[in-house]
């Protein structure tokens, strides 16, 4: 693209949750791929930094928790001080926008569809997610299409850049729960209101179905989430809690010693298809959330559905056909 090479900086903005998250990463890849030199920024949360900060293609990050304390006035200079050419709207925040406006980035990229990006930015994409039959991560890519970058890409291609090798070690004690002589599966729950769920009923049939002396089973999740699964945990001793145990790092860390990882279309289960484990995603068929837009991606990785042809789903109802996901199925997908 004309007035960009070396290594520019590039600011990609991504304010919400750790899956959606773990879905931009690859367009920090595809930047690399095209532009090696350049040197790619990250605006997320603090909550997201532990993910974007195992991203080999991610050089810095802004914590959009920091700026948005800032006074205008401070806050437009630090983003200036960036020296940014291109600044990349994922996740569109007016106020974000108009930061970047302010701070004279030169290129400004958003959806059209957002009134505030009209005035705001210089690089308009005609994307409407709601509706789309594309995949999170190819409609991420859309934003970048004005940089002569081909962003055409297959869920398969798209998933060989995100880029999650920068991982920590695990301390001993941690990484000893691992037992190598089973198979080691994380099963999440909860999604903390993100996404349809399977329940916890379903979740305690599946654990019934791995045998202790085939199956080491970890539960996972927030400190929060251990309480609300009490009962889980009493009825399957053998289940080893790792609720509010690990920092989220150690947690990615601690996935790509697994084998398998089983949850609804969360953070956790993007994460583990993305550092290539097999990961096991249960879903509604109902749009937005389908899997044809959230599924998980990677070589191991599965979306189920009960129903692909729900009618409740497919009237846009809100319907709890993921209940209905055997879990001898799911068990089917751990062997695999």
């Amino acid at each position: 693209m004309k007035g960009l090479n070396g290594n520019f900086p590039v600011v990609i903005s991504r304010t919400d949750s750790i899956g959606d998250v773990v879905l931009t990463l690859p367009m920090a890849g595809l930047l690399k791929q095209n532009y090696p030199e350049c040197r790619v920024i990250f605006l997320g949360r603090s909550y997201t930094k532990d993910v974007v900060s195992v991203c080999r293609f991610v050089d810095d990050f802004i914590n959009y928790d920091d700026v948005e304390k800032m006074p205008w006035y401070a806050a437009v200079k630090y983003l200036r001080s960036t020296r940014a050419k291109v600044f990349i709207h994922v996740f569109p925040r007016m106020h974000i926008a108009w930061l970047a406006f302010s701070a004279m980035i030169k290129h400004r990229a958003g959806t059209r569809s957002r009134w505030y990006h009209i005035p705001f930015c210089n690089h308009l994409a005609d994307l409407h997610r709601k509706n789309s039959d594309l995949h999170e991560s190819q409609l991420n890519l859309k934003l970048m299409a004005f940089m002569n970058i081909n962003t055409r890409l297959s869920t398969d291609e798209i998933s060989s850049l995100t880029g999650m090798s920068n991982l920590s070690a695990l301390p001993a004690h941690i990484a000893g729960m691992i037992d190598p002589s089973r198979i080691n599966v994380i099963l999440h729950p909860k999604s903390k209101g993100s996404a349809a769920e399977w329940g916890i009923e379903n979740f305690s049939q599946l654990i019934g179905l791995l045998t202790s002396d085939r199956y080491k089973v970890f539960i996972s999740g927030t400190a929060q989430d251990g309480v609300a699964m009490q009962d889980l945990l009493l009825r399957h001793r053998d289940v080893v809690n790792l609720c509010g145990l690990l920092s989220l790092r150690e947690f990615i860390a601690f996935i790509t010693k697994a084998d398998v990882l089983v949850a609804a279309s969360t953070g956790p289960l993007h994460i583990a298809a993305s550092v290539g484990i097999r990961a096991v995603g249960l879903y509604s068929a109902r749009r937005p959330i389908f899997p044809r837009r959230w599924s998980p991606l990677g070589a191991k990785a599965h979306a189920l559905v009960s129903d692909e042809k729900c009618t409740g789903c497919a009237k846009g109802e809100a319907c709890d056909c993921i209940r209905r996901i055997l879990p001898s199925r799911v068990k089917e997908f751990i062997d695999l």
